[in-house]
């Protein structure tokens, strides 16, 4: 696989012929909405794949799967056009496999109202759907609206549906209160537990992911007592746990570095350890990455020492924003977007797509007129570039995969970086 960074003067086709591949290839491969107006600073991705097929008349999913040992999760996984198509094409190439270096589990999140067809083209892709749903409120009780069409879908594509749950409204808002109604009143704990457990057996989830918010070192023996009877409850119904960290992000004029906690005690009691920043509608932070490589690599340097990396998911956010400067702290909110608009923009304001190495993640700068006044802007996203970056921390610290926040749009890039490269991990098996 080979990232290819759009440089003044290229086009698609220059791309193609330099790489030998065809155009249509790389527009599908990487999703590209406007291939005839490429953007400077643009990331391309290129896969080579090990084996092809073109096809002949006649020729099914069935056959092909048939004729070459594969799995029609694979054959979608390869070529993820065909996810909303019933009839193969004479003449059309066909992705048998690619040449890859080992094994990942992705776990991705989705609200219960996502696109019936996005979700469709992205579970080849995943080992969990975490289905973003569910939440704590007043003394234990949980609400949530019905997804049963959502954990269906997932199991008919071999992915194990996971119940999401915090007190994390569908805006990132949350009630410290309720928190503390839970971890310091063993009636409402109890309470809660039974709610969890209702939920987990009349959907038939596989498990649960718990997200830990408002998390610090006055409260972690209240959580590991929550969470130790959570366990011990969950593991006696056969579920799996998750447990999800967001890590408390310390920002200085000098430095972004994050509060470090004890997890060893977290980490024994999950069945699997994530790291994972939410992005919402708004962000408030200064300008920057939204998953930066280097606090990545921090934290998990941190958590193998804890953790059994086995048990361990890095976090990517691929939810991009755009800000307004200069950057008022406690004032200044900024607006998400994901990679497609984040490039759209850029094209429509003329603007050059730089690369932040120490973060592994691209900005653009451009200016709006609001009344006659300039206003600045700076928008950070993701690419491939950034997704590669965070993927390879799995191989290194020999973690089990990655989580990602969201799928609620189709990131092409992201799903070619991770395919072409790892075999992704099923707990059920692929038909």
């Amino acid at each position: 696989m080979i990232i290819h960074v759009v440089n003044s003067g290229e086009t698609i086709y220059s791309i193609a012929a330099y790489y030998n591949v065809s155009v249509m290839r790389l527009v599908e491969d990487n999703g590209l909405i406007n291939p005839e107006r490429l953007v400077v600073g643009q990331s391309i991705v290129i896969a080579y794949p090990e084996q092809i097929y073109i096809t002949q008349e006649g020729d099914t999913l069935d056959s092909i799967t048939r004729a070459f040992g594969v799995t029609i999760m694979q054959l979608l996984r390869n070529n993820p056009f065909l996810s909303d198509r019933e009839v193969i094409y004479q003449g059309e190439t066909i992705v048998i496999s690619y040449e890859t270096q080992g094994n990942v589990s992705i776990n991705a999140y989705a609200y219960p109202f996502i696109d019936v067809n996005i979700l469709r083209k992205t579970l080849p892709f995943l080992t969990y759907l975490t289905i973003f749903n569910y939440r704590t409120i007043g003394a234990g009780e949980i609400e949530g609206v019905d997804e049963t069409e959502i954990i269906q879908i997932a199991k008919d594509y071999g992915v194990a549906p996971l119940m999401s749950l915090s007190t994390l409204t569908y805006q990132g808002t949350s009630d410290s209160g309720v928190v503390y109604n839970i971890l310091y009143n063993n009636e409402n704990l109890e309470k809660h537990i039974n709610a969890i457990l209702t939920i987990l057996r009349e959907k038939e989830y596989y498990g649960l992911n718990m997200s830990l918010v408002y998390l610090n070192q006055e409260n972690m023996p209240a959580y590991e007592n929550y969470i130790t009877r959570l366990s011990s409850r969950l593991k006696a119904e056969g579920f799996m746990l998750f447990i999800t960290i967001t890590p408390r992000i310390v920002v200085t004029p000098n430095e972004i570095t994050y509060e470090r906690m004890d997890y060893t005690v977290l980490g024994q009691l999950a069945d699997s350890f994530q790291i994972l920043s939410y992005g919402w509608g708004t962000f408030a932070g200064p300008p920057s990455a939204t998953t930066p490589a280097f606090l990545s690599n921090l934290l998990l340097e941190n958590a193998v020492t804890m953790v059994p990396p086995e048990k361990i998911y890095t976090g990517i956010s691929i939810i991009g924003y755009d800000w307004q400067t200069p950057y008022v702290i406690g004032v200044s909110r900024a607006n998400a977007l994901n990679t497609d608009a984040a490039i759209e923009l850029a094209l429509l304001n003329g603007a050059t797509i730089r690369f932040e190495e120490n973060s592994m993640a691209p900005y653009f700068e451009y200016y709006s007129s609001a009344e006659g006044i300039q206003i600045r802007h700076i928008v950070w996203f993701s690419d491939a570039r950034s997704v590669d970056a965070l993927i390879r921390f799995i191989p290194e610290f020999g973690i089990q995969g990655a989580g990602i926040w969201n799928i609620m749009s189709y990131f092409a890039q992201m799903w070619l970086v991770i395919n072409s490269q790892y075999n992704i991990n099923k707990v059920f098996p692929e038909f």
